[in-house]
């Protein structure tokens, strides 16, 4: 029996020992497991930090953070200071400690003073939304570019205001995780103290920022509708515009077309091409007027501001403009009243100096005209080739001679010749009778054409343009003047050659002799003057 008993009592010793070291497994096994799971959430809370720090692959700084450290860093140091400042009241004499604290005090002053902006609200900078500007009126073409600017930095403000909440969002959600990941850690570790108090500042955080949030999406709501209305009335002005631009320029190009059209018909039906000149020239006026005013009434908001500007200052400007407005009175007088026109060759004369020449340009204030080789040119200038402008409001105030008016084609030009008393001039005046017919019977007919046309418009006593030959008594003999129609844009080559043609035959006959200045001496005997008396007795 108690042989039994001492069997009986080893065997329950070898159990109890075999269910404490199982038992002691057991627990090591879950104190490591404990460790493990401890370390992974240490490492998931430092990435959550990582993440609220802006340490990480975007490298880009959470302002939110940032700005909520510097607030955090700032109540610190106000703190400290407040206890540094009481135990400098309640410092004893000794200097030294007493200079220490003053130092200190003055480096927490100076922190704080760097953090000034810190002190309260932390985030009232960036829950203020963007200022709203007035959407820009637009009026005119160009002001479009200044609309779709306007647009794009409304949206863009706006999406740079939605960022910032949606990284309020993530900041919020982190904490949150980061939150939970410390209550777990508190159920697997002793130094619940250490973390409790990283608990409590989580949670404040929480709190703090989802109080932010609440404002934020309120101020965003009110901004994004205030931003919404600003982006729709900006459209509306647009297509309001753009409708009125493809409405004008419609308009324009109708005028446009119809300006080629009437300068088709011109082309068609004036043959006269200094005429259709002229009358391209009043379309191209008058479709620029046309185009002129239709933009002044589409994009100008109050046009009789500005005609009620001009008519106080119309005395003025007529008295400043005075020249201006005679020229443009004159070009209106040349186009409509037809004494002057492109292509026409005239003669004008100011302050002695006379310019002959050819109509190339008329324009609203002047007439450019190039200057000829001319008789003028020849006797008087000795220049010629240039470029002379010519104000219109000289019709008024000077001579100007039209060479070419109506389409007359030609003028009569002279040539005077002097002969000796004892020449024939009745041979004389034949023989350039006959070459002068012969030379000028080209222009001679033409003119008789367009003496023809022009006697319908005007009363001439003598159309007569066949070559006349007067004869003249002059002191040095008889002069022979010789009148002829020549071109009037070339009247120096036929001079020219009818000239030289007289000069040849009248060189030719023996009888005829051209005079010039000449001295004749006698030699004889020099007379004694009789007399008075003798004079008298001849008498």
């Amino acid at each position: 029996m108690r042989i039994l008993s001492a069997i009986l009592f080893a065997f329950l010793l070898c159990f109890a020992d075999n269910n404490i070291s199982a038992v002691t497994e057991n627990d090591a096994i879950s104190d490591d497991s404990g460790v493990i799971q401890s370390v992974e959430v240490n490492q998931n809370i430092a990435s959550i930090k990582s993440q609220l720090d802006g340490i990480n692959s975007t490298l880009r700084t959470n302002v939110w953070m940032t700005r909520y450290a510097n607030y955090s860093t700032y109540q610190k140091i106000q703190n400290e200071l407040e206890i540094s400042e009481n135990l400098l009241k309640r410092a004893s004499k000794d200097n030294k400690k007493n200079s220490e604290l003053v130092k200190k005090i003055q480096n927490l002053k100076g922190q704080l003073e760097l953090l000034k902006g810190y002190e309260n609200a932390p985030f009232s900078d960036m829950l203020a939304a963007p200022d709203v500007d007035m959407s820009p009126r637009i009026t005119n073409p160009i002001a479009l570019i200044s609309g779709f600017s306007y647009m794009r930095k409304i949206r863009n403000e706006k999406d740079e205001y939605a960022r910032q909440i949606s990284e309020l969002d993530s900041v919020i959600a982190s904490l949150r995780e980061k939150e939970i990941l410390l209550v777990s850690l508190v159920e697997n570790s002793t130094l619940t103290e250490n973390l409790q108090s990283q608990i409590d500042e989580t949670r404040v955080q929480i709190s703090e920022f989802e109080g932010t949030k609440q404002i934020a999406d309120t101020t965003f709501d009110v901004y994004e509708k205030r931003a919404d209305e600003a982006i729709v009335a900006t459209k509306n002005e647009i297509k309001l515009q753009v409708f009125n631009t493809i409405n004008i320029a419609v308009f324009l190009v109708i005028i446009i077309a119809i300006s080629f059209f009437f300068k088709f018909i011109a082309k068609k039906t004036i043959s006269d091409n200094e005429r259709f000149y002229t009358v391209n020239k009043f379309i191209n006026f008058i479709n620029f007027i046309l185009i002129i005013i239709t933009l002044l009434f589409a994009y100008i908001d109050n046009v009789t501001y500005i005609v009620t500007v001009l008519g106080f200052a119309s005395a003025g400007i007529a008295i400043a403009m005075k020249d201006m407005f005679m020229s443009m009175l004159g070009w209106v007088v040349i186009i409509f009243g037809g004494s002057m026109r492109v292509g026409d060759r005239v003669r004008v004369s100011h302050n002695g100096v006379t310019y002959v020449g050819d109509i190339i340009d008329i324009s609203v204030l002047r007439m450019t005209i190039f200057e000829d080789v001319t008789m003028a040119t020849y006797y008087e200038n000795r220049r010629a080739g240039r470029i002379v402008f010519i104000p219109n409001n000289y019709i008024f105030t000077e001579l100007m001679s039209n060479y070419s008016h109506h389409g007359m084609k030609t003028v009569w030009d002279g040539i005077d010749v002097v002969l000796s008393f004892d020449s024939n001039h009745k041979k004389a005046v034949y023989i350039a009778k006959t070459i002068t017919g012969k030379y000028a019977r080209g222009y001679t007919d033409i003119a008789k054409r367009q003496m023809t046309r022009l006697r319908s418009e005007y009363s001439i006593k003598n159309p007569n343009v066949e070559p006349r030959v007067f004869t003249f008594f002059e002191p040095h003999g008889v002069c022979i003047s010789i009148w002829f129609m020549s071109s009037s844009h070339a009247t120096l080559t036929l001079r020219s050659t009818i000239s030289a043609e007289i000069v040849e035959a009248f060189n030719k006959e023996d009888d005829i002799s051209i005079a010039y200045p000449t001295q004749t001496l006698y030699y004889g005997k020099k007379q004694s003057p009789k007399p008075h008396s003798e004079l008298e007795q001849d008498i």
